[in-house]
C-alpha cells in the first residue's frame, strides 16, 4: 500500500464498517490495538450519534482508526411499489405487534452533518458507501489530513473513485456480507456482481491508487490470495462479526454457525437495496417482490427488524454475512488479527517456497 496508508496499519487487515450497532468502538478498538484498521459505521446514526462514538473510541486506543459514511441517495423510488410492498409486510407487522416505519424519513443519512464534524475534528480515515463523493469533498478532508477510501464493485466504479482524488479503493466482491456498495442502484445489475479475485485483478489493471480487498474473507491464507492478485490490504467484516466486542445481536451472532441456515443470498427485502445475509423466513418470503427503493424500504421494515430480534426470532432479522459465515470463529478480535496474520505469513512462505496454501 502507498505510503500515505501504510503507516495507518502495521498489519493488511482493516476490520469493516459494519451498520446497524455491529462496529462498536470496542470492535474497532480491539482491531486498532492488535495492529488492524479498526473501523465505526456512522451509517444510520446522527451526526452527534457518530460524534460521540468517536470520543469513545478515542478513549480506548490511540491508534489510527477510520469512520464510514453513507452517501445520499437520489429520489428514485416508485412511491407506488413502496405502498404496495406496505400492504404485503402488513402481517408482519401484525405478527410482531409492531408498526411499520416511515418510508419518508429521509435520503442523505445526515451526511452534510457528519462531514462537518469530521472536517471540524478530523479522523484518520473516512470511507465512502453506496456512491463516490465529489473530488471536493475528498480534497476538504485531505486539507485536514484524513484519508479516504471509496467502495467500488466494478472497474468503472474503481475508476471513479481515482478521479475522485481518493486515497484508495474498496474493491468489493460479490461474495461480501451486508449492502453492495454499489454506486447506482440499477435493478438491472441485480445478480450480475463479480467475485472478488476477479475484481481485484481488473481494477489492479485499471488504476494506480492502492485496492483494499473485501468479500469473503475468512482466513489468512485469503488474505494471501488478495494480496498477490493486487491488493494492499484486505477487508472482513463477518470474520469479526462473531467476536465479543462486536455489537452484532446475540441471535445474528449464533446464525453464522447455525446449521439452520446453510446458505447466503443478495436480497432486497429488509432495505430496498442489494444486501447478501444468511437465508431466513422473511428473505424467502418477501425477497422476490422487494422494491428497488433504498432507504425507503430500509425504514419501511425498521421496526419490524427490531421487534423480532426482541421477541427472539432470528426469521425475521436481517442477518448480514459473507459467504464464508461458517468460517466464523469466536475468538476476542485482538486475537483474531494475531491468528489471521500467523495465517497469512503461513501462507507467504508457502508460496514462496512453491508448496500449497
Amino acid at each position: 500500500m502507498s505510503s500515505a496508508l501504510t503507516d495507518l496499519l502495521p498489519h493488511p487487515i482493516v476490520q469493516a464498517p459494519m451498520a446497524g450497532g455491529v462496529s462498536i468502538p470496542q470492535l474497532a478498538a480491539a482491531v486498532a490495538e492488535a495492529g488492524g484498521l479498526g473501523f465505526l459505521a456512522a451509517g444510520y446514526k446522527t451526526a452527534d450519534g457518530m460524534y460521540q462514538e468517536i470520543k469513545t473510541l478515542r478513549g480506548l486506543t490511540s491508534r489510527p482508526f477510520g469512520v464510514n459514511l453513507f452517501m445520499p441517495q437520489s429520489d428514485h423510488a416508485d412511491p407506488a411499489a413502496v405502498e404496495v410492498y406496505a400492504h404485503q409486510l402488513a402481517g408482519e407487522a401484525s405478527w410482531y405487534e409492531t408498526e411499520l416505519g416511515d418510508p419518508d424519513s429521509g435520503l442523505d443519512d445526515n451526511y452534510e452533518a457528519k462531514l462537518n464534524v469530521l472536517r471540524d475534528d478530523p479522523v484518520p480515515v473516512v470511507s465512502f458507501h453506496f456512491g463516490c463523493p465529489s473530488a471536493e469533498v475528498v480534497e476538504s478532508l485531505a486539507r485536514k489530513g484524513t484519508r479516504t477510501l471509496v467502495t467500488a464493485t466494478t472497474v468503472e466504479e474503481a475508476q471513479a473513485v481515482e478521479r475522485a482524488g481518493a486515497d484508495g479503493v474498496i474493491a468489493q466482491g460479490v461474495e461480501a456480507g451486508g449492502h453492495q456498495g454499489t454506486h447506482r442502484d440499477d435493478r438491472e445489475a441485480d445478480g450480475s456482481g463479480i467475485g472478488l479475485l476477479s475484481l481485484v485483478a481488473q481494477v489492479r489493471e485499471s488504476v494506480r491508487i492502492p485496492i483494499v480487498a473485501a468479500g469473503g474473507i475468512m482466513r489468512g491464507s485469503q488474505i494471501a490470495a488478495v494480496l498477490a492478485a493486487g491488493a494492499s490490504a484486505a477487508q472482513l467484516g463477518t470474520a469479526f462479526l462473531a467476536t465479543p466486542e462486536s455489537g452484532a445481536n446475540p441471535l445474528h451472532k449464533a446464525a453464522l454457525v447455525n446449521p439452520l441456515f446453510v446458505r447466503t443470498e443478495l436480497t432486497r427485502a429488509f432495505s430496498g437495496r442489494p444486501a447478501r445475509g444468511l437465508v431466513n423466513r422473511f428473505m424467502r418470503e418477501h425477497g422476490p417482490y422487494a422494491p428497488a427503493a433504498y432507504p425507503q424500504i430500509h425504514h419501511l421494515t425498521a421496526g419490524l427488524r427490531k421487534a423480532a430480534a426482541k421477541a427472539g426470532d432470528p426469521q425475521g432479522m436481517a442477518l448480514w454475512a459473507g459467504q464464508g459465515h461458517r468460517m466464523a470463529r469466536e475468538l476476542p478480535a485482538g486475537q483474531l488479527v494475531e491468528v489471521l496474520v500467523a495465517e497469512l505469513e503461513a501462507a507467504r512462505t508457502a508460496l514462496s517456497s512453491g508448496g500449497n496454501v
